[in-house]
């Protein structure tokens, strides 16, 4: 991971962003400056839309579109994206909630049991690790959370930082939790935010910057 890409690798653009009140105007800035950026073209010339699912669309009036993903959180909008394959992502800010009582709805068997085994102190982020990657993965598959999307086994995770890690049953897919800027890249504090990302492919051959 870097915050400079690196000629001839996968690069995969990760950009933050404050909503100010309005969300799908931020959300195509970041889109358009994510086209811009992948696309060699100038940002006016990025056209954004949606598909017949509501994923977000970008291309510049042309054949090529470019795989992106969306999420937002409180005030923070955030955009993935890359040329070479499919990417996901999603971002929770950090707060209370019953983590357990929702792993034991909602997660697998053995991950609720992995995450009541953490310290009290450490359940409500590892829940959010797990919930974050399950979003990340489900976007990247294309299906988001249904069919079962929050029971889709996760690699346990290691942490804000941790190396894309291989997804059970899901192919090529990765995901992990990449470190945030210290300033949350405009978007806020990044000790407030928890993001995971999922791209297809191997760990080793993807370029990762956060803006």
């Amino acid at each position: 991971m870097s915050q400079s890409a690196v000629p001839g690798r996968d690069t995969v653009y990760v950009f933050l962003g404050r909503t100010d009140g309005d969300r799908p105007a931020a959300a195509r800035r970041l889109l358009r400056r994510a086209g811009g950026a992948l696309l060699g073209r100038a940002e006016a010339e990025i056209r954004v839309g949606r598909d017949a699912a509501g994923r977000p669309l970008v291309d510049a009036g042309d054949a090529v579109e470019l795989p992106v993903s969306l999420s937002h959180a409180g005030g923070v909008v955030v955009v993935a994206a890359r040329r070479g394959g499919g990417v996901g992502v999603d971002v929770e800010r950090r707060r209370e909630l019953p983590a357990l009582a929702l792993a034991d709805r909602w997660y697998a068997p053995q991950e609720a049991a992995w995450l009541r085994g953490r310290p009290p102190g450490q359940r409500v982020e590892a829940f959010l690790l797990l919930w974050t990657a399950k979003e990340a993965v489900g976007k990247a598959l294309g299906r988001g959370l249904r069919d079962g999307g929050l029971r889709r086994p996760m690699p346990v995770p290691g942490g804000p930082g941790e190396l894309l890690r291989p997804v059970p049953g899901a192919g090529g897919l990765r995901v992990g939790h990449p470190r945030l800027p210290a300033g949350g890249g405009g978007g806020g504090r990044a000790g407030d935010l928890v993001l995971a990302l999922a791209v297809d492919g191997p760990a080793d051959g993807v370029e990762l910057v956060v803006d």
